[in-house]
């Protein structure tokens, strides 16, 4: 895989043939700032062993999409880094749409990319010690047969090639403005993340199942992103904040 104009941006780029998990492999080498520095970037078209949200597993054939994770050591103050996840879900979507003029492409909150409600990319952001790791798993060459749940798409099934070096260079360097911004502003609505995130937020305005610990669900319409980016979901006369939880859209996109 040949990712010049990536080179350009990342900071430090390793390209893996195979990997079992990028954030895996780049949480190997967090620690070492000096080779490793902000916006360090591992990608691969062979991840077996990924993993998602709420340790789900994520797994593609091999060449059929991309798994990329990348090193932020540049980091908002603490009481705004629940904003790196949206960020780099607005980063993501923006990269995506470029490839994709003619389709409706939003972020379901948290952390799913959808292309005309579809899933394309999931992302998953750990913490380290000092910094970041986003990894984010976009389907580029996977066809229906290989989709792994029917509401689930790609690039190929959009019978558009994806560039893969373009995707990634325009990623990068949109997350990185917008890390930027948030950090030099100190908060969302400020730096212009939480407009730009809530106009991609395909959750808001949809009624909405939120799974909450304790096995609780929480079942409401979705209107807004609060200014610490999380969900607003009115039920029962009661506006709710959800800061974490895995969203079932009831009324699709």
């Amino acid at each position: 895989m040949d990712l010049p104009v990536t080179r350009t941006v990342a900071s430090h780029l390793e390209v893996l043939s195979e990997a079992g998990s990028t954030n895996a492999v780049l949480n190997e080498h967090a620690a070492d700032a000096g080779v490793w520095p902000h916006l360090s970037v591992v990608v691969t078209d062979n991840q077996t062993a990924g993993r998602g949200r709420l340790d789900r597993s994520w797994i593609a054939p091999p060449g059929a999409s991309l798994a990329v994770s990348v090193l932020l050591r540049r980091l908002p103050a603490a009481d705004v880094r629940g904003w790196i996840p949206l960020a780099a879900g607005v980063a993501m979507a923006d990269a995506i749409a470029d490839q994709l003029p003619d389709h409706t492409v939003a972020v379901k909150w948290p952390n799913d990319i959808l292309v005309d409600g579809r899933k394309i990319c999931g992302i998953l952001a750990q913490a380290t010690t000092d910094a970041v790791i986003v990894g984010t798993g976009i389907n580029t060459a996977m066809v229906s047969a290989e989709l792994p749940v029917p509401t689930a798409t790609s690039f190929a099934v959009l019978g558009v090639e994806a560039d893969a070096d373009r995707l990634l260079a325009t990623y990068l360097h949109r997350l990185d403005v917008l890390l930027g911004e948030l950090t030099a502003a100190g908060d969302a609505v400020s730096s212009g993340l939480h407009s730009s995130a809530s106009e991609r937020c395909a959750t808001i305005g949809l009624d909405v199942a939120v799974s909450l610990p304790g096995d609780r669900t929480l079942v409401g319409e979705a209107t807004a992103l609060d200014a610490e980016g999380r969900l607003v979901v009115a039920s029962g006369g009661v506006e709710h904040t959800v800061s974490a939880g895995d969203v079932v859209h009831v009324r699709p996109a």
